[in-house]
């Protein structure tokens, strides 16, 4: 059945279109026009802004249950779920380093639930295990290790339809096995790595286009040694993902990666639970406490986000003085392009899903428009 979304603020990820008529067909876009149809029902958003839903490619949890320590069906609905709560119609849900045996299971029930729900999980963010000990940051030591040649391969092989992008410390991997990652499509995120900022370039180079939560657990910019943050400042062709929650970075320092990457700046949680209802949470070597609105560990140290992506997507149009548009850009059209999914998600276009945000002149939301809610 077609409908008729009418008299929006329309944010196409390409252009704004005022009074404009989006028309969906079968949970699809089908035109986005300026003509009211007669013959259709309509959804009358009287003014209001409409933009595609966020896309968080590294969320940790719902309001209820982390994935990485329950990797199944019932915690990627809580992420789905909650997700939709607060802007975000399409996640990565995040698997940190863990067992060679979880990492399986956390595959499987990714493609179990892809099978039964065609919703906007697109499958899953690896983080880890393959990482540098020295920048593991809340990644348990037990876990994190130097990739086998075996592992690697049987981590590809099974994973390579539901895995769409994985962080690793490239430092950490033989020539070999870099090439066996790039060649296998998944999309590779450089972090939790203390690469200075020549072998960054290199392994740019190489084909890596995308870095894990930018200034978090990385060798960060010096004036002798540029690291890992001035290489990703440097290098035009990489993206550069911020948890905009002013703890894990500053709007100060976000101000200035904005305005050195620009298109290739984009928004993430890193969640560990959305919405704050989690106040204590302990799994393994793991802990986290909620103290003035942050995960923190028992040190005191970091230990996960909170935010959510709407406010991210508020945090940006507050403290990086950038317009509205370009704030829902961050998370949306930004997003699709760091994952090579720019063709399919993250605008309102013609042939794109009928997943949309609905929110007010200061970005607040109003209501997630997911496609299932026109059914």
């Amino acid at each position: 059945m077609k409908q008729a979304i009418i008299n929006a603020i329309v944010h196409t990820g390409e252009e704004i279109i005022h009074n404009g008529v989006v028309i969906i067909e079968n949970d699809i876009i089908i035109s986005v026009q300026k003509e009211i149809p007669n013959d259709i029902p309509q959804i009358d958003l009287k003014g209001k802004h409409i933009a595609a839903g966020f896309i968080d490619i590294q969320i940790n949890g719902g309001e209820q249950f982390y994935f990485s320590q329950y990797p199944n069906e019932e915690t990627i609905q809580d992420i789905h779920d909650s997700s939709l709560k607060y802007g975000t119609t399409h996640t990565l849900p995040c698997l940190i380093s863990s067992s060679n045996e979880t990492i399986l299971q956390g595959i499987e029930a990714i493609r179990n639930y892809k099978e039964k729900h065609k919703n906007g999980v697109l499958g899953m963010h690896l983080e880890g295990p393959f990482l540098n000990p020295l920048k593991r940051g809340a990644h348990s030591l037990n876990q994190v290790r130097t990739p086998t040649n075996s592992e690697l391969e049987e981590i590809i092989r099974y994973g390579k339809d539901v895995i769409k992008v994985i962080t690793i410390a490239p430092e950490c991997f033989t020539e070999d096995q870099l090439n066996i990652l790039l060649e296998s499509g998944i999309v590779i995120s450089a972090g939790h790595s203390t690469m200075t900022y020549e072998q960054a370039q290199y392994y740019f180079s190489k084909g890596i286009k995308l870095v894990t939560h930018l200034f978090n657990a990385m060798t960060q910019f010096g004036h002798r040694e540029p690291g890992l943050v001035g290489a990703t400042f440097a290098n035009e062709s990489v993206y550069a993902p911020v948890i905009l929650d002013g703890a894990h970075c500053d709007y100060a320092a976000a101000r200035i990666a904005y305005e050195l990457k620009k298109e290739k700046f984009f928004l993430i949680s890193d969640a560990a639970f959305l919405g704050r209802k989690v106040a204590n949470f302990k799994w393994e070597n793991f802990d986290a406490h909620l103290e003035n609105g942050f995960y923190r560990n028992e040190e005191g140290n970091l230990a996960g986000a909170s935010i959510s992506m709407d406010e991210a997507v508020q945090n940006a149009y507050k403290y990086l003085n950038v317009s509205a548009d370009e704030a829902i850009k961050m998370a949306t059209s930004r997003v699709a392009a760091a994952i090579n999914m720019e063709n399919k998600i993250g605008k309102i276009k013609r042939g794109f899903p009928a997943s949309f945000v609905q929110f007010n002149d200061d970005l607040s939301i109003v209501e997630t428009l997911n496609c299932n809610s026109f059914n």
